[in-house]
This record gives C-alpha cells, sequence and structure tokens, in this order.
C-alpha cells in the first residue's frame, strides 16, 4: 500500500511549461532620403595652347637666301620672314615668259592675216571660201598656242612666288631650325620656323567621366598658372570633345583666353577651378550609408520595418556626401551605417539622426 500512494503521489506532481519568448528586435539608426541640388567645385589641371600655331616648310627646294626673323620675333600676316634662292626656277619661269611672249606675237600675226582675207572676201570672187577658213583655223591655233603659254607662265610663277616665304597670319616666331644658307625643301626636315598666334589662347581640360554628365554653373571659370600662382585668370568655355578618351576616361573641355597683354604663356600649365552642377536635383548621402562589396554598391532600405537591399551607382563626390542613383525615391528610410551583417529582409526598428 505505502509503494502505491507514493507511486501516486510522484504522478500527480505540477508538470512546468518552457516560457516561450519573442526575438529581439534592432534598433539601427537611419536617415530620410531627400533630394536637393547639387552643387561641387574641384580643380582640374589643364593646359594653355596658342589659339594657332602653324609650322613653315619650303615648297620648293633650294638654298635660304635671307632668314629675316628669330625666335621672339613679332610678325604680321603677308609680311616676308625668309627668302629661297633657286636659279633653276628664276630660269624656267625667264623661259615660259618668253615662251608666252613669242605665242601671243604669232597669234597677232595670224589674227592680223585673217582679218585681212575676211575683208577681202566679202567682195565676191576675191578669196575663196577655202583659203578664208583656213586663216581662220590659224588664228584660233595660234590664240589656243598663247592661252597655253599663259597658263605655264601663270603656273611658273606661282611656283617662283614661293621662294618669298611669308607669314600666314600675325603672330610670335616661336622656334628657328635653319641659318642662311641652309638647303630647304626636303622631305621630312624640320620646319624653318614655328609661328604662334598668341593674342588669344586655348585652355584644355581633360574633365573625368563622373563629371561629364554635369554642367558649369557659368561658363566664365577662373584659374591660374604657375609661374604667378596668385594672379587669378578667366576664361570662357567654347567647346566640348564630345566623346569620351577611353586611354584616361575623360573628355576634353576648351576654353578661350584672352590673351593681348601677352602675360600668359602658350604651353604654361593651369590649374582650373570648376563649379559644376546638375540641371535637376538628386540624392546626396553621408558616405556611410553605401556598402560596398567585390560586386556592386548598395544601401539599405527600411521598407515596412524589413531592410531591403538596393543597388546604387556613385556620382559627384562632394565632400561630406556622395551623390547615389537608383531605385530610390523621396522620403525612403536608408540605414546609415551599411554593411553586409545586415541581411536582407530583417526585421529592424529606425532610429532617426
Amino acid at each position: 500500500m505505502l509503494s502505491v500512494l507514493l507511486f501516486v503521489g510522484c504522478d500527480n506532481e505540477p508538470k512546468v511549461e518552457a516560457v516561450k519568448t519573442d526575438k529581439k528586435v534592432d534598433t539601427v539608426r537611419a536617415i530620410i532620403l531627400k533630394s536637393s541640388p547639387v552643387e561641387k567645385q574641384t580643380t582640374l589641371p589643364g593646359e594653355l595652347l596658342p589659339y594657332e600655331r602653324v609650322e613653315i616648310h619650303a615648297k620648293v627646294t633650294g638654298y635660304i637666301r635671307q632668314l629675316k626673323v628669330d625666335i621672339g620675333s613679332v610678325v604680321k600676316q603677308g609680311q616676308v620672314i625668309a627668302t629661297i634662292d633657286a636659279p633653276e626656277i628664276q630660269s624656267r619661269v625667264r623661259e615660259a615668259k618668253g615662251k608666252a611672249q613669242a605665242a601671243h606675237s604669232r597669234y597677232l600675226a595670224s589674227k592680223d592675216t585673217y582679218d585681212r582675207i575676211l575683208t577681202a572676201s566679202k567682195t565676191e570672187g576675191v578669196i575663196s571660201a577655202n583659203e578664208l577658213q583656213k586663216a581662220k583655223s590659224q588664228m584660233e591655233a595660234d590664240l589656243a598656242d598663247y592661252n597655253a603659254a599663259v597658263s605655264s607662265e601663270s603656273s611658273l610663277r606661282e611656283t617662283g612666288d614661293y621662294l618669298l616665304i611669308k607669314a600666314p597670319y600675325s603672330g610670335v616666331i616661336t622656334e628657328r631650325n635653319i641659318n642662311n644658307g641652309a638647303y630647304v625643301g626636303a622631305q621630312n626636315e624640320k620646319p624653318i620656323v614655328v609661328i604662334e598666334d598668341q593674342t588669344k589662347l586655348r585652355l584644355r581640360v581633360a574633365v573625368p567621366e563622373a563629371l561629364t554628365g554635369a554642367q558649369l554653373k557659368t561658363e566664365r571659370i577662373k584659374f591660374s598658372v604657375k609661374s604667378n600662382p596668385n594672379q587669378f585668370y578667366e576664361a570662357q568655355l567654347i567647346r566640348k570633345a564630345g566623346s569620351i578618351d577611353p586611354n584616361t576616361r575623360t573628355e576634353v573641355w576648351e576654353f578661350e583666353v584672352n590673351n593681348n597683354d601677352k602675360a600668359l604663356k602658350a604651353g604654361a600649365f593651369a590649374d582650373v577651378k570648376l563649379n559644376v552642377t546638375r540641371s535637376q536635383s538628386s540624392f546626396a548621402v553621408p558616405a556611410s550609408v553605401i556598402a560596398t562589396t567585390l560586386e556592386k554598391k548598395f544601401v539599405i532600405k527600411i521598407n515596412n520595418g524589413l531592410t531591403q537591399w538596393v543597388d546604387v551607382s556613385q556620382g559627384l563626390n562632394l565632400g561630406d556626401k556622395i551623390e547615389i542613383f537608383g531605385k530610390l525615391n523621396e522620403s525612403d528610410t536608408l540605414v546609415l551605417k551599411a554593411n553586409e551583417e545586415l541581411k536582407p529582409d530583417t526585421k529592424v526598428v529606425p532610429k532617426f539622426e
């Protein structure tokens, strides 16, 4: 009986049930996404180039009789800068001139003969039609010979004009490679002189691809040069290359600089200040909002209390913030410090900054 009572007593002890508790929900710092105008000031290297530059070569072979300029010489358009001595060309010009004069004399003689025969033919029976036609044909042949001789003389005279080397435009001589008496006119030789127009300069800037989608806040920009870093000069945007260089991933923007006072030198490097802006507002966020892996960049969006990874691409670096593009909307909630450990579909509570 005692054994039975003990068994029954043990079987009636109250059972303890396990208490189920909900998993703790993490609180994360977050921000509200807002769009705003994007503006960035950056400094890029540039290069000053002459507005026009030409290498002067001899068009005919010969010897330099006189070189009238040297480096630093200021020349005007059409000014003779060198003369070439080529006796054979001058001889051919004189020969062609003589042939043209002889052809002209023959033409005048045949024309006079034709005029006389034509006058006589008006009297019936004096001149036959065949004789009149023969005189006319001779006059036309002499006229053709004369025209050909004049054309040949003109061509040789133009060649003779190449013996005088003239400046194609006003500028300054920046390079000289020959001396008086030097032989010129050979292929692949250095230019006699180089002329540059430096009254205006071209300022070329290689703009990184990330900035090419933006536009300048104003097309007039400021720049400085190494020779006078405290002095700022102005330039006007004139043209863009319109394509990205595949080697440097940049687009060339060209500015025009007024240099009438010759304060700037062609070939100098410049520090160019650009104020770029977007035509429309965009999203700019702190750098910590963007998570980066080997495969992609993303932000973590909080939607109805659950996390969601959204792929983004970076735009302008604004210093304290970075411009981003992706499937995002105004007033979206983003995690302030994104990382790979915060997986998608994780339940979180945003705590706003």
